[in-house]
């Protein structure tokens, strides 16, 4: 996961507000589960439902998605992400997305061939049916049964200490939980600092739920 690229935070310089949510480098984002709890109470959450508690910043990404969206991902210490989507440089009166994710599973392939069961052409990531140790998913971005490219894009991260710029390729699926909607986020990460390309790397699997833009905030 993108923890491992976390370096030690610096103490010598006053943190800065990052993102719609205008929350430093380990400050805290206070986070309300109990309408999402009630969606998926009739359900069978992968994980279990999310719980509310306070969500402690360990770095936050930011990255480009067009000329009207930037995507914004604060990350804790425990393997999980709360994304959102704002306009550009706006604040909480811009946020249109806000989703949580928390680490599921994770998969090295051994070598080339393995790779391109995953990600190459007609790969499994891709797909239009995704079988999660046999949860059914479908996929969320690209419609009809063809195979859907992964979606790409270089995040900027910073951990207080340090920006890294990382290259993203990551793939949405859905499914019906209760009355509510559960997402398996497939993502791959390469570090495009020198020297940490040839690094191995694995396929992660984060479920994550939709939240509403009131249901987080900064404390």
């Amino acid at each position: 996961m993108i923890r491992s690229l976390f370096g030690g935070r610096r103490d010598d310089a006053a943190p800065r507000e990052l993102g719609p949510l205008q929350c430093a480098v380990g400050g805290a984002i206070e986070i309300d589960t109990l309408g999402l709890q009630a969606l998926l109470a009739s359900g069978d959450p992968a994980m279990g439902a999310p719980t509310d508690g306070t969500f402690i910043v360990a770095a936050v990404g930011s990255a480009m998605l067009d000329a009207t969206s930037e995507l914004t991902r604060y990350y804790d210490e425990y393997d999980r992400l709360l994304q959102v989507i704002a306009a550009p440089g706006g604040g909480p009166d811009t946020i249109a997305d806000v989703s949580l994710y928390a680490a599921w599973d994770s998969v090295v392939p051994a070598g080339p061939a393995e790779w391109a069961r995953w990600v190459g052409p007609g790969g499994l990531i891709g797909a239009a049916e995704y079988d999660a140790d046999g949860i059914p998913f479908r996929r969320y971005w690209g419609s009809g049964p063809e195979h859907a490219p992964l979606v790409e894009f270089v995040e900027t991260v910073d951990d207080g200490a340090q920006q890294r710029r990382i290259h993203q390729r990551c793939m949405l699926y859905a499914r019906p939980v209760g009355r509510g909607e559960e997402m398996l986020l497939i993502n791959l990460e390469q570090d495009l600092a020198e020297g940490s390309r040839q690094q191995g790397a694995a396929i992660a699997f984060m479920i994550g739920y939709g939240l509403g833009a009131a249901d987080v905030r900064r404390v």
